[in-house]
């Protein structure tokens, strides 16, 4: 095929992954960062073609003439695959501009932007009868009353737009245990510019959690799917999966399934619920709207979706599929998981016991493998830095 598939942001494994699960079946990827430093998913073997852009956010005008400039050089359309959510919103913002010139699953201008925004996503999910965690808005009437009536301490304090709270505070979120708290928390957001809502946490430790993870057609129908169960996140309780396995739970298709498809979905999507500890009901937390973190576990138990992707998009889609038997495999983020395991056995959340009989389940390591080894090896030059200069400050 003569569609190139450009891959933007290679400095994680999540561009990793997706370099791999495309370069594999020999097409050419082009692997697309604003540096060279720590770009290590660039290093793959897989990798076809390699190039420094603007920076997507501190040069957004060049870095969309970056990507136009590039384009038009090409004999077919690229298809254009972002692996970060600053990339998405880009995207979104100059979609119309891009699809003249590169092949992109979603159609609608805004409908990433209006996924990733928690407050318009919840505000959706309520209008498709679809569970989320009870929500105050800041300057709501009787804010406080409705704090103690409703939410209930703890509680967290929440970004509407992820990526600019996330580059500013490095964590996902504020959880907050009475006034005082909250009301530093939102002074915080406040400074920063940022608006935040405030959310009763859903009971119930972090295995809790589960993904639906989907491909929708042009047509916005699922196409191809499967779910997945937590069993780690770092930071604990409210980060990204670190040891995640695969599970089939249907309850999620019936409710994941009907809502993407009802707000025109298009692409892949990755919906996060939470199962209420003492309900059952599951909520809805946040959809992915990217390649996610655990894309080498979808690709080892058997759906590619940076293929299902670039097959659909280039006119030749795959046969739908769903994983609807439980493998036992697991996404495994050796570092991090190291990191959470060492907060969750300090704040007596695991066991050290419960830790190593977890570990025997087969792998789909996020970085390693042993066909391809120069990232894993990049990486953990990167983390034997960062370790070193911790050491040298002490």
């Amino acid at each position: 095929m003569n569609n190139k598939a450009v891959i933007l942001g290679c400095n994680y494994y999540i561009g990793l992954s997706t370099i791999r699960c495309l370069g594999e079946h020999g097409i050419h990827t082009v692997a697309v960062d604003y540096s060279e430093k720590q770009a290590y998913g660039a290093l793959s073997k897989y990798t076809s073609e390699r190039l420094i852009s603007p920076h997507y956010k501190d040069e957004t005008s060049a870095f969309i003439a970056f990507l136009k400039d590039y384009a038009k050089k090409q004999s077919a359309k690229p298809v254009l695959i972002p692996c970060h959510d600053s990339y998405v919103e880009v995207i979104d913002e100059y979609l119309d501009e891009l699809r003249e010139l590169y092949l992109i699953p979603q159609t609608e201008q805004g409908l990433y932007t209006k996924a990733m925004n928690k407050e318009v996503l919840h505000r959706m999910a309520q209008e498709h009868g679809v569970n989320v965690p009870e929500t105050v808005r800041v300057g709501e009437e009787d804010f406080a009353q409705k704090i103690d009536a409703m939410i209930k301490f703890p509680c967290v304090v929440k970004p509407t737009d992820s990526p600019s709270f996330v580059a500013k505070f490095r964590r996902k979120l504020f959880k907050v245990h009475n006034h005082a708290e909250l009301n530093e928390a939102l002074e915080k957001a406040k400074k920063a510019g940022l608006e935040v809502i405030v959310q009763r946490i859903i009971p119930g430790f972090d295995d809790h959690m589960y993904t639906f993870d989907a491909y929708l057609n042009q047509d916005s129908k699922v196409t191809h799917w499967l779910t997945c169960q937590k069993f780690r996140q770092y930071p604990i309780n409210f980060g990204a999966s670190v040891y995640t396995g695969q599970r089939h739970v249907p309850e999620l298709f019936e409710i994941g399934a009907p809502f993407l498809e009802a707000i025109g979905w298009k692409g892949f999507a990755e919906i996060e619920f939470k199962k209420d500890a003492e309900t059952g009901q599951y909520y809805l937390i946040e959809i992915n709207v990217r390649i996610t973190n655990l894309n080498n576990l979808l690709y080892e138990v058997g759906l590619n979706f940076p293929y299902i992707t670039y097959r659909e998009l280039t006119g030749s889609p795959v046969e739908p599929k769903a994983i609807t038997k439980n493998t036992g495999r697991v996404f495994w983020y050796f570092y991090e998981d190291m990191l959470a395991v060492r907060d969750y056995i300090k704040t007596k959340q695991l066991t050290p016991g419960q830790v190593f009989r977890s570990l025997f389940k087969p792998k789909a390591n996020a970085i390693w493998r042993w066909s391809d080894p120069k990232p894993g090896l990049a990486y953990a030059s990167i983390i034997g830095g960062k370790v070193m200069s911790k050491l040298i400050r002490k």
